[in-house]
């Protein structure tokens, strides 16, 4: 906003003001009309001073960035942000990256072979075999509810089940009964 539009702005603003003070009960409409102009030249002038897009988030450093409706602030950036550094506690801080070593060796050091991850699989039956049903979770909590939150849907499936993968696979919990079922509808080859 230039000089002149928030001079023209602020004008416009106080005669609204002058007319809000002298309004009352027995105000002509001949008086309501020139209120209505002089409001029309005020939000005129605003449109013309605005030149970004509306916020879509109360975070001040991305206004107009994705929208996160869980988050506080509705900002996706700082929430995924918020998230990593949550997870970080839970799972440690991540490895700080070491000087290279002046001969480095053909096979490698102990540090550079990549440390067992720890996982838990949400999988669902589909009439045949487990298969899985949303993203690997690094929390078994965050993928207990997962599958609470599947299992409240219009269209749950008959079991679901969260699956530890550390090096090895282990079933922590399954919820329902996984039943066989034949492909064909009416149990046909």
């Amino acid at each position: 906003m230039n000089h002149a539009q928030l001079t023209a702005l602020g004008r416009a603003l106080r005669v609204l003001g002058e007319h809000g003070e002298t309004l009352s009960a027995d105000t002509p409409d001949a008086r309501l009309h020139e209120v209505k102009a002089d409001l029309r030249r005020a939000l005129d002038l605003l449109e013309e001073s605005v030149t970004t897009a509306a916020p879509s988030t109360r975070c001040t450093e991305h206004p107009t960035g994705p929208v996160d409706e869980s988050a506080p602030d509705l900002c996706l950036l700082c929430e995924t942000r918020r998230r990593a550094a949550r997870r970080a506690e839970f799972n440690g801080p991540a490895p700080q990256p070491r000087p290279a070593d002046p001969a480095p060796s053909r096979y490698g050091v102990r540090e550079d072979r990549p440390q067992p991850q720890q996982r838990w699989l949400p999988e669902l039956w589909n009439g045949q075999a487990w298969q899985l049903c949303g993203t690997p979770r690094r929390d078994r909590r965050e993928a207990e509810l997962y599958v609470a939150a599947q299992l409240r849907a219009p269209r749950a499936a008959m079991a679901y089940r969260v699956v530890h993968e550390f090096t090895d696979y282990e079933v922590l919990r399954v919820w329902g009964t996984p039943v066989r079922v034949d492909i064909e509808p009416m149990g046909h080859a």
